[in-house]
């Protein structure tokens, strides 16, 4: 059928609702990457209002792509949202809802109009379930690429709070450092909603190995809790304990002494293995990696499975890397300190 003259077709933006805010310089495409990151110090600890150090890991990026979309058949107003790669079923259906809702989020706080179809495709190089921070990286990625297509300016908060909404729903109370790590670009320490790159004081690697276990935050969370009911006075314990190793570790990166950075790490992991958050996987690979030289190794993330990681001497990288795949890793990861990275919000 041709098209009558000054009809849409399927990739011509609309034009604004009535009551809408007005597109200002739509595209056809609009494309949005965060990137994972690993935990230093201060899992768990930080939703009880403790510090957190994090690294970014521009490694493994989630790039999103959005576009407009003929209506489907429920009408205007869908959003359809495509995964490449090959999550599990259970994993990418979990992710597909909580993007869509995070896409409607978005059109509500840009007071853009609910009449227009949008598709987005998602390509997340990212393990999901390991800690890494998937789902915020693949969140950001697609309200930066929403951003995009629409010609809007995000401040930092607003893709934050996006983000955090996204985040609440994936892993229920979350403390808000993945939604800020994944936009880093270097160390970030977190506390309270509030947050500071660091400067790094020395050059050196971290190896980020995955044990092949999907770990559940949720999961983690409500254990750790149950804990803290069983036994009173651990949840303080806790808290303090892991406020001074991950404020001693900030210290011991900015000043470039590794040698002190290392013990930190191990005495952390020693922690949460103690409150019944590792696993003999994840305590093996740790073993493994002190074993070939690391001066400290820990688990990364929520717990339960997922990745560890092993601050290594640049000289012991290739022997640290082959006793982690001997002990079981599925993959591993080389994150040198000096890397950076920039994928903040889309400016004018």
């Amino acid at each position: 059928m041709q098209k009558r003259p000054g009809e849409p077709s399927a990739l011509t933006p609309p034009a604004p609702a009535r009551g809408s805010a007005p597109v200002r310089r739509a595209r056809t495409v609009g494309v949005g990457r965060a990137h994972a990151k690993t935990i230093l110090l201060g899992e768990h600890a930080v939703v009880y209002g403790a510090p957190a150090l994090a690294l970014p890991v521009p490694q493994l990026a989630a790039t999103a792509s959005a576009g407009w979309s003929a209506p489907g058949p429920h009408g205007a107003g869908e959003v359809s949202l495509t995964m490449t790669g090959s999550p599990s079923r259970p994993v990418a259906t979990q992710a597909s809802d909580g993007l869509r809702r995070l896409a409607a989020e978005f059109r509500t706080v840009m007071n853009i109009s609910r009449d227009v179809h949008l598709e987005v495709i998602l390509d997340c190089a990212i393990p999901p379930g390991r800690g890494l921070g998937s789902s915020a990286a693949c969140a950001r990625a697609v309200v930066l690429a929403l951003a995009d297509l629409f010609g809007r300016d995000l401040s930092d908060q607003q893709a934050f709070d996006l983000v955090q909404s996204a985040e609440n729903v994936a892993h229920g109370r979350a403390s808000g450092v993945d939604a800020t790590a994944v936009g880093a670009r270097g160390p970030l320490l977190f506390q309270q909603g509030r947050s500071q790159e660091l400067p790094l004081g020395c050059e050196g690697l971290f190896i980020v190995a995955d044990s092949g276990e999907v770990g559940r935050t949720k999961d983690a969370v409500a254990v750790l809790r149950a804990g803290f009911q069983q036994h009173p006075g651990t949840q303080q314990r806790f808290t303090d304990r892991a406020a001074h190793l991950t404020g001693q570790g900030a210290r011991a990166l900015t000043a470039g002494t590794l040698e002190q950075l290392g013990p930190l790490l191990t005495q952390y992991h020693h922690l949460l293995h103690d409150a019944r958050l590792s696993t003999p996987r994840i305590d093996a690979l740790v073993q493994a990696a002190l074993a070939a030289g690391s001066l400290g190794a820990k688990i990364t993330g929520g717990g339960l499975g997922g990745c560890m990681l092993a601050l290594t001497p640049s000289e012991q990288a290739s022997a640290v890397t082959q006793q982690l795949h001997a002990a079981g890793a599925v993959q591993t990861w080389v994150l040198p300190l000096k890397t950076r990275t920039d994928h903040s919000t889309p400016r004018p």
